[in-house]
């Protein structure tokens, strides 16, 4: 029984953590970089992405506001992913910590950083560890 436990734990190690979702996010993501180039501001880049969320019926909440902590996530994903948008000339461990802290404040599983000022946009995956950690210990 050892052996099945430890092979099903390498499977669902290799998979992807909401890989279809993610993919769809990640198609909209470099739609909008298309249209409106590496020079828009910050708030265009959110309009467009909202307004292209809806027209694929997936279900978002734009400045998703923390509790009282003061910190907004630009968007909350089906309540499983965190978006974090940049229009900056490069992203920063400021960057990284900031989508860090909402993921262990949200409890979501998987946060993406996008900088649009970005030549090729390349949507950054980071993952809560904490929380996967604390829900591999209930397997």
């Amino acid at each position: 029984m050892t052996t099945n436990f430890h092979q099903s734990n390498i499977v669902q190690n290799d998979k992807v953590l909401y890989k279809d979702l993610s993919y769809k996010i990640g198609g909209i993501l470099f739609e909008v970089h298309k249209e409106l180039g590496s020079f828009a501001r910050e708030k265009q880049y959110c309009d467009l992405f909202e307004q292209k969320l809806k027209e694929h019926a997936i279900q978002c909440k734009r400045e998703l506001r923390l509790g009282d902590s003061g910190n907004i996530v630009d968007f909350g994903i089906n309540d499983k992913i965190i978006i974090e948008f940049k229009a900056v000339p490069f992203l920063t461990s400021e960057h990284y910590n900031q989508i860090k802290r909402y993921l262990y404040q949200t409890g979501f599983q998987l946060g993406l950083l996008v900088n649009f000022r970005d030549k090729r946009i390349n949507p950054k995956r980071i993952l809560n560890i904490n929380n996967l950690r604390n829900s591999a210990e209930h397997l």
